[in-house]
C-alpha cells in the first residue's frame, strides 16, 4: 500500500511540476527582455506592483495565471491574457487587484483578456470588496476587435460593471500608471477615485496622432492628456504622483480610511491543522485515474482535526454530505465518494456516480447549510449520474433536478474544488462554473468534460460507422481501431486541466496542498458580504 501511496504522490507531482513551469514563465509577461525596458522607463512591472501594493505577497491569490494558454499564436501569444489578477490584502481588507501588464502588446485588451477583467469585477462584486485598477494599457488589440467589441460579455461590459459597482458601494480605485487610450479611458474614470503618474501616466480618448488625422490640430500626448492637464486643467483625476511607489503608497492611504460594513457572520473558531499532513495528501488519488479511492481519506487531510459531522452517512453514500471546519472557518462538504460502496438494500453503487439517493440527501444538506448560514465546498470527482433502466424507473431525472436546483439557489457562499473528474451533469450538480461558485480552482489531477474521452471516442466512433454504412463503405477492424485513437486523442486533448485554465472555466490550477489556503481565503472574502436573498428553491417534483 506504501509503494501505491508513493507512485501516486509521484504522478500527481509531475503534473503539477509540468504546470508550475507553465506558470513560471507566464509570470514573465513578455519576457526578461520587456521586462528591463520597462524598467528603462522609469516603470514597475504589473507583478513588482502587486507585490509593493499588499500586504503580504505570500499570501495573494492569483486568478487566471494559464488564461490564454495555447491561444493567439498568430499574433506571438498573450501569455495570463495581458493582465494579472489576484485577491489580496490591501492595509488589512481583502481587494481584487487588477494590473495590466505591459510587457505583454503594451498591455493592449485580446478577448481574453476582456473575460478575465469581468471575471476579477464578478469576484469583486459577488463578495463586495473594493477593486483596485492599476491601468497600462494601448486599448483594444484592433486585429480582433471584432471579437471583443460590440457582444454583451465584451469590453462594453466593464464599463457597465464600473456603474453598477459604484451603485452598489463597492469602492474602485484607478491609478494610471501608463497609457490609457480611447474606450479604456472610462474604466480608471468610472472608478470611485483615479491617481494619475507623472510622466509615464496618460489618458485621452484619442491619441495625438488620431487628433491630427481627425481634426489637424498639431499636440503632442502629454499635453493632451498627461498628468499636469488632468489634474490642473480638466479635473479628470483626483490625485496626481511623481512615480509607482508613490501611486501605490496613496491607493493604500485610501484603502485604510474606508469604514466597516456589516459581514455576513460565518462561523470561525480557532484553525485546526488536519488530523493528517496536508503535504500527504498526493498520496490520496491512485495514479490511474478510474481507480476506486475513499474521498474519507482525502478529507482527512483537508479539514480541521476532529471537525467532521457527517450527515445522513449510511444513506446516498456516493456523496458524502458533511459539516466541517476548514482553518477554523465552518463549513458544509458536498462530496464525490469515488469507491464502490453497498446500499443498505444490498445494491452495489459505483464511486463517483450520483445516484437517486446521494442526489435527494444532498439537496436536503444543502437546505441545511442555507438555514444555518453555512458556506458550502464542493469536491468534485463525479462521472454523472446513474443511467439506466433501474435509475430511470427510480426517477433519478427528479432527484438529479432537486439537487441541481438546490445548488442554484443557494445563497450562501459556494466554493468548488475539481480533484478529478468533472463530467457531464455532474459538472452542473457539483456546482461548475454555471452555478456562480465564488471560487473554483482544479487539481492538476482534473478533467472536465461531457463525458470521458474513452466513453465520447466509442460514441464517436459509432456515428462515423454509421456514415460510412451510408455510402456503402466497410470500416475495417485496423481503420477502426486508428480512427478511434485519432477520435480519443483529440477528445482527451480539450479535457484536459491546462485548456479549461486556458478557458477560465477554472480561476485557477492549484497545488493540492494550497486547497485549504484558497477555501479560507475565499470564505474570508465572502464574510464581506451578508446575503440579500432568502433561499428558496421554487417548485420541484417530490
Amino acid at each position: 500500500m506504501k509503494l501505491e501511496e508513493e507512485k501516486n504522490k509521484d504522478a500527481i507531482k509531475m503534473a503539477w511540476a509540468t504546470l508550475e513551469a507553465k506558470v513560471r514563465k507566464n509570470k514573465l509577461g513578455g519576457g526578461k527582455d520587456r521586462l528591463k525596458k520597462l524598467e528603462e522607463k522609469g516603470k514597475l512591472s504589473a507583478r513588482k506592483r502587486i507585490n509593493l501594493l499588499v500586504d503580504n505577497p505570500d499570501e495573494v491569490l492569483e486568478i487566471g495565471v494559464l488564461a490564454a494558454e495555447n491561444m493567439y499564436s498568430e499574433y506571438g501569444g498573450c501569455p495570463s491574457a495581458g493582465v494579472v489578477v489576484v485577491i489580496g490584502k490591501v492595509a488589512g481588507k481583502s481587494c481584487v487587484i487588477v494590473a495590466n501588464d505591459a510587457t505583454v502588446k503594451a498591455g493592449a485588451w485580446f478577448p481574453m483578456t476582456a473575460k478575465k477583467n469581468l471575471r476579477a469585477q464578478e469576484i469583486a462584486m459577488q463578495n463586495r470588496i473594493p477593486i483596485i485598477y492599476l491601468v497600462d494599457s494601448a486599448g483594444i488589440f484592433l486585429p480582433l476587435q471584432d471579437q471583443i467589441f460590440a457582444d454583451k460579455e465584451d469590453f462594453g461590459r466593464i464599463f457597465r460593471n464600473n456603474a453598477r459597482m459604484s451603485s452598489m458601494g463597492i469602492v474602485q480605485i484607478a491609478a494610471i500608471m501608463g497609457s490609457c487610450v480611447a474606450g479604456g479611458a472610462y474604466l480608471p474614470i468610472m472608478s470611485d477615485e483615479s491617481i494619475i503618474v507623472e510622466k509615464t501616466g496618460s489618458i485621452f480618448l484619442a491619441g495625438s496622432y488620431l487628433v491630427k488625422a481627425a481634426i489637424g490640430e498639431d499636440i503632442d500626448n502629454e499635453t493632451l492628456g498627461g498628468a499636469d492637464t488632468h489634474s490642473g486643467i480638466s479635473g479628470v483625476t483626483d490625485y496626481k504622483v511623481k512615480d509607482d511607489e508613490a501611486a501605490l503608497n496613496k491607493i493604500r492611504s485610501l484603502v485604510d480610511k474606508i469604514g466597516y460594513r456589516p459581514k455576513a457572520g460565518f462561523k470561525r473558531s480557532e484553525p485546526q491543522l488536519p488530523s493528517a499532513p496536508l503535504d500527504e495528501i498526493y498520496g490520496c488519488l491512485p495514479k490511474v485515474r478510474n481507480q476506486p479511492y475513499d474521498t474519507y481519506k482525502l478529507l482527512e487531510h483537508l479539514v480541521d482535526a476532529n471537525s467532521m459531522d457527517e450527515y445522513k452517512k449510511e444513506y446516498g453514500q456516493t456523496l458524502i454530505t458533511s459539516y466541517a471546519k476548514i482553518d477554523g472557518w465552518s463549513v458544509g462538504i458536498v462530496a464525490n465518494q469515488r469507491k464502490i460502496v453497498k446500499s443498505k438494500t444490498g445494491e452495489m453503487q459505483f464511486g463517483g456516480v450520483i445516484y437517486g439517493d446521494a442526489a435527494d440527501k444532498a439537496t436536503r444538506f444543502i437546505a441545511n447549510c442555507n438555514q444555518r448560514n453555512i458556506p458550502l465546498l464542493f469536491l468534485q470527482d463525479v462521472t454523472g449520474f446513474m443511467v439506466g433502466s433501474k435509475a430511470e424507473h427510480g426517477g433519478i431525472i427528479k432527484d438529479g433536478a432537486k439537487m441541481v436546483n438546490a445548488v442554484a439557489n443557494s445563497v450562501v457562499p459556494k466554493f468548488t474544488v475539481v480533484v478529478g473528474n468533472s463530467f457531464g451533469a455532474g459538472n452542473y450538480a457539483m456546482c461548475g462554473r454555471s452555478f456562480d461558485p465564488r471560487f473554483m480552482v482544479a487539481w492538476p489531477t482534473a478533467k472536465i468534460a461531457v463525458m470521458g474521452g474513452v466513453q465520447a471516442s466509442n460514441v464517436l466512433l459509432q456515428i462515423e460507422k454509421a456514415t460510412s454504412k451510408k455510402g456503402d463503405k466497410k470500416v475495417q477492424a485496423q481503420k477502426e481501431e486508428d480512427l478511434k485513437k485519432e477520435i480519443q486523442s483529440r477528445y482527451e486533448e480539450k479535457t484536459e486541466i491546462l485548456y479549461a485554465a486556458s478557458q477560465l472555466w477554472v480561476d485557477a490550477v492549484i497545488d493540492p496542498v494550497e486547497t485549504r489556503k484558497w477555501i479560507s481565503t475565499g470564505i474570508e472574502a465572502a464574510d464581506e458580504s451578508p446575503a440579500e436573498e432568502k433561499f428558496n428553491m421554487g417548485v420541484l417534483q417530490v
